[in-house]
């Protein structure tokens, strides 16, 4: 189990590795990474109601080619 004393010295080893600069500018990064990651969650949960609306048809599926040879038949008779 740690104590205070042992993660206040991996803190001040930190500190002393890196400096404090780097330090505060990856917390700065981590906070970005943070705000950014919220804001695509929050644009997802707009734009999924409008995309279910919209069926998606893929070129080339089989549902496709299924119905260009029920045509053909039809046309060849």
């Amino acid at each position: 189990m740690l104590s205070w004393t042992h993660i206040l010295v991996v803190v001040a080893l930190i500190v002393l590795l890196f400096g404090t600069g780097r330090v505060s500018d990856l917390m700065g990064d981590v906070a970005k990474g943070i705000k950014s990651f919220k804001k695509g969650l929050a644009d997802d949960d707009e734009v999924q109601p409008a995309q279910k609306a919209e069926p998606k048809i893929i070129e080339g599926s089989a549902a496709q080619e299924a119905g260009a040879k029920a045509k053909d038949k039809a046309a060849n008779g």
